[in-house]
């Protein structure tokens, strides 16, 4: 039989133990007023269900979300100055040449996704179109397909991208300037507002993030590993696609170069709420939480990836990335 003060001390550190993973779980208390969210279109379904799940731990949070193009969410904090804790964009490169080092100083990577062809029942030719079909079907005179602004939106430069790698996997010369030329009235400033093209039958057929599709039920055409920038594997192929956009400043211009499609967040270096931006961060990198929300509408988890500036990454994130 353990003598009293000892059975004391264990109990004590049972208890403490207890309450401290309660709290874990629960969430903080402490946390509170509001929490401002910039983030990619493609990203709104999940982050609405994330932020739903967050907020049950922590309703003392009120979270405000703004979706646009990642390109024009990084611009309401660079040319806007409008406040904001977090950034999340479609394309990890944005905020690495838009946000760092001047707005934020650190980046996590923390979800994947590819292009595809979307289309419905409705679409012209959708009981004809394949895979290997897909190019001809588009450049039809009598059909319609949309994309998204490159200029805002990484759906949009991506597409551009993917079209540019599809001229030389299919050996079609030509074929990225018939397509950029073709249906230009059905550019969007960003991919989720080119859903209601499709609904209303303004167009058959739109360049979108699989994720999207699958969140919608939408019909879609997979696309080769060679061209959809999904796959690593393939990164020094899609390097040798490059899209130039406008860039943070008038008339200035940058270059986009293709890679494997990554999302990413900050938080911004002056963040009005920082204790909520973290602990939200947090729980969108935890893989019985945030992320596996994540998967389950079509944007799997690369946690952990590497990390540059590791070091400035707050101590309570570190564990979800590599140095």
């Amino acid at each position: 039989m353990l003598p009293r003060l000892a059975s004391f001390k264990i109990l004590s550190i049972s208890f403490i133990l207890i309450a401290h993973f309660s709290g874990f779980s629960q969430g903080n208390k402490q946390i509170k007023g509001d929490l401002i969210i910039f983030h990619a279109g493609s990203l709104s379904v999940p982050f609405k269900e994330i932020a739903a799940e967050f907020k049950k731990l922590n309703p003392e949070v009120n979270i405000l979300m703004e979706s646009a193009g990642s390109v024009a969410s990084a611009r309401k904090i660079t040319d806007l100055d409008k406040p904001c804790d977090i950034m999340a964009s479609a394309d990890y490169s944005v905020i690495d040449k838009m946000l760092i080092p001047k707005f934020a100083d650190w980046n996590i990577k923390f979800a994947s996704n590819e292009l595809c062809v979307v289309y419905s029942e409705k679409s012209r030719y959708a009981n004809q179109i394949t895979a290997k079909n897909w190019t001809e079907m588009l450049l039809k005179p009598d059909v319609a397909y949309g994309r998204s602004d490159p200029n805002s939106d990484p759906c949009g430069y991506r597409t551009e991208m993917m079209l540019q790698l599809a001229e030389k996997q299919y050996k079609k010369p030509a074929l990225y300037s018939k397509f950029s030329t073709k249906d230009r009235q059905y550019m969007r400033p960003k991919e989720t507002d080119l859903l209601a093209l499709i609904e209303t039958n303004s167009v058959d057929y739109i360049f979108l993030y699989r994720s999207v599709a699958v969140q919608h039920n939408l019909k879609y055409i997979i696309l080769p590993d060679a061209i959809n920038l999904k796959n690593p594997s393939f990164a020094s192929q899609y390097a040798i696609a490059k899209v130039s956009i406008n860039g943070s400043k008038p008339g200035e211009k940058q270059i986009m170069t293709g890679e494997p499609m990554i999302y990413s967040f900050t938080i911004l270096r002056n963040a009005p709420n920082k204790a909520a931006a973290i602990a939200f961060a947090g729980f969108l990198l935890q893989k019985e939480n945030g992320q596996s929300i994540m998967a389950r509408n079509g944007q799997p988890s690369v946690v952990p990836m590497k990390a540059d500036n590791f070091d400035k990454i707050p101590s309570q994130l570190k564990t979800y990335v590599k140095r």
